[in-house]
Order: C-alpha cells, then structure tokens, then sequence
C-alpha cells in the first residue's frame, strides 16, 4: 500500500474518500507521499425526462406520449418515480473518486427546464445544490441537453447555444449543441454537450447529419482553440454514433491511445472500451457505445505530472440496479418503458464520467 494523500481545496474531499483515494491511485503514486485535487465530469441521457403538462412549445411530437391521456399513460406517478430513479444515478456516480459525485453533469433528453428543477431538488443530490445551464432547441421531439453544475466546484463564466444545420435541407430541425465556459477550482475549461441526430431512417440517410453535427461541434472546439491554445475542452454526449463510426473517426480524427496525442489532438478514451466490447446501450443483441466524452489536448497529461488538471480515466456507470435482468432488453440498461409498456426502470443509456486529478 502506498503512502499517497489525496485531498481537495479547502477540505472538500472526506478524509473517508482520501484513504479510499490511495488505494485507487497507487499507481500514480511511485511511494511518495502527494495530495490531490479530483474532479468528476459526467454524462447522462435521461432517456425522455418529460413533465406531465400539456405545452406545444416544448412537447411538440412527443406531448401526446407524455401527458395523463397520451399513449404512454404519463402520469405525476410516474414523473416521480422517474425523478426519483434519475437523482439516485446521479447521486452514485463518482463516488469512488469524491463524495460530492460530478462537479459537471452534461445531461440530453429533456423536455424543459423546469424537469431539471424538479431533478435538482430530489433529495438525494438537492444538498449538492446543481445549478442548471439551459438553452431550449428547435428539436422536433422536444428535448434539449442541459448541463447541471456544483457552484462550490465550478464557476461559470459564460455559455452558449449552437443551432444545427443542415445545407440544402430548411425542414431539418434537432438538438442545440450547448457550450459552458467556467473554472473548476480556479482552472479554465470548457464544456460542449452534444446529442446528435439519430438513426431513424437508417445509417445512410441519417449518417450525413451526424457527420454535420460533428462539424459544428469541431467548430466550436476549434474557435475556442484558436482564442486559447492548449484550453482544456470535454466534448460529452449521446452522439448516436460509435467511437469508430465515420462521424468520430474520420471527421473529428481523436486519438484512441494517449501516446498517440499530440498538442492540438482530439482524445477518444471510449474507443478502447469499445473495442473490448463494452457499450452504454444495447440494440438487436449487440452493444453501442454512443454516449462518450471527447478530449482537447490541454487534458491529456502524457506523463502523469498532473500539474494541472488532467484526465486519470474514463467509467461507464453500468452498476447491477441498472440492468435489466428480465424481457426483452435482459442484460442491457434497466428502461422506463419496454415496447409501450412502463417498467418503471432508470434510462436506456448507461452514464459515463472522467475522473480529473491535479497535483496540490
């Protein structure tokens, strides 16, 4: 066992968490004695966090689904229940690196904001005080991403909404990409949660506009590269596409092995996952790793100095109680709804968060 110390500023990690931390971080350790500062930077999809009112602003395609009287029966039960479900995942989440779980939570399908004071006020995280980014989208579904943030961690600067659009096609309407700029404890980041458009219509009819939902979020990186090189960014979100699909790979062109990196890079650290097999949701008997966290180069910390922060890895958050262990999803995310029927589970993705250390 090593002698490493990990600590937060001002006393914000338990002394619990600390001695936990020495075990987890061993490897950084080389038996000197060294404190820590950890930061956990989630992504969730709520899998359609939708209130029970009536709203044609906002429900748009889906508000005869998501009412007492639409086909989904959505009743103020079942918005609860839902809360209730979604605050304990985030409650747990990160809890191995600091007992405050994410400083930084990207979250996508939801209908409002209001759902996301609903959420934040759950018991279970309401003492952690998230404070909400949210911008609404054209998005034909009605949902939007958002992201929630700790004010004793983070401290917001500024934010922004980027509408995506499609060339030859004025019909096209989907998710805004949201940008948050703050510091977490002092040190300058920047936050684009995305969720790009889907496949319904198949992967030839839809792959081109992830692929232009990725140029727009490429955009956005390199803009913010180009005001401040080396800025430390996380590109988070449900991307609808896998690690090694051409949207990622051959538009964006991150780096699946921290070697590899090189200043100005992109860093995927899902693809590894994925190639071993491992997903955040699963379809026709095969897994997807669509939900994935995107690096700047500024994070990657080659040689582990962690003078600033860094990334340490990257958790797919698949505990047992998120499983479904019955029907026609068994093994895969634990859902609220099962072909039409409610089954009163959590989301059909898996979250996923990076861990982020910096030498005190």
């Amino acid at each position: 066992m090593s002698n490493l110390i990990l600590s937060s500023v001002n006393n914000k990690m338990m002394l619990s968490t600390v001695l936990f931390l020495a075990l987890f971080l061993n490897p950084l350790s080389n038996n000197a004695q060294k404190e820590y500062e950890v930061a956990c930077v989630g992504f969730y999809n709520l899998e359609n966090l939708f209130d029970t009112i009536v709203d044609p602003d906002t429900n748009k395609i889906l508000q005869d689904d998501f009412t007492p009287f639409g086909g989904n029966n959505w009743n103020t039960k079942k918005y609860n229940e839902k809360l209730f479900n979604m605050s304990r995942v985030i409650s747990e989440m990160g809890l191995e690196s600091t007992p405050d779980g994410p400083a930084i939570l990207g979250v996508a399908e939801i209908e409002n904001r209001l759902v996301l004071e609903d959420l934040v006020s759950q018991p279970s995280i309401v003492g952690r005080d998230y404070q909400i980014v949210h911008y609404e989208s054209p998005d034909r579904r009605g949902i939007d991403v958002a992201l929630l943030y700790q004010p004793k961690y983070f401290n917001l600067i500024s934010s922004d909404s980027y509408e995506l659009t499609i060339e030859g096609n004025d019909n096209f309407a989907s998710r805004d990409q949201l940008l948050v700029t703050g510091e977490i404890l002092g040190e300058r980041m920047h936050f684009i949660v995305c969720h790009w458009p889907s496949r319904r219509g198949g992967e030839k009819r839809s792959g081109p506009k992830r692929e232009a939902a990725s140029k727009l979020s490429l955009h956005i990186m390199d803009s913010i590269r180009k005001a401040e090189p080396g800025a430390k960014i996380i590109m988070m979100g449900d991307l609808n596409d896998d690690p090694v699909s051409k949207s990622i790979k051959k538009v964006m062109m991150p780096k699946a092995s921290i070697s590899d990196v090189k200043d100005g890079d992109l860093y995927n650290p899902m693809t590894k996952l994925y190639n071993k097999g491992i997903g955040t949701l699963g379809y026709k008997e095969a897994w997807n790793l669509f939900d994935q966290m995107i690096l700047s180069s500024g994070l990657v910390d080659i040689n582990k100095e962690y003078k600033t922060f860094g990334y340490y890895n990257v958790t797919i958050f698949n505990k047992p109680f998120l499983i479904s262990t019955d029907g026609r999803f068994k093994n895969y995310p634990y859902r609220t709804y099962s072909y039409g029927e409610y089954i009163g589970g959590y989301s059909d993705h898996f979250p996923v968060y990076v861990t982020l250390l910096r030498e005190k």
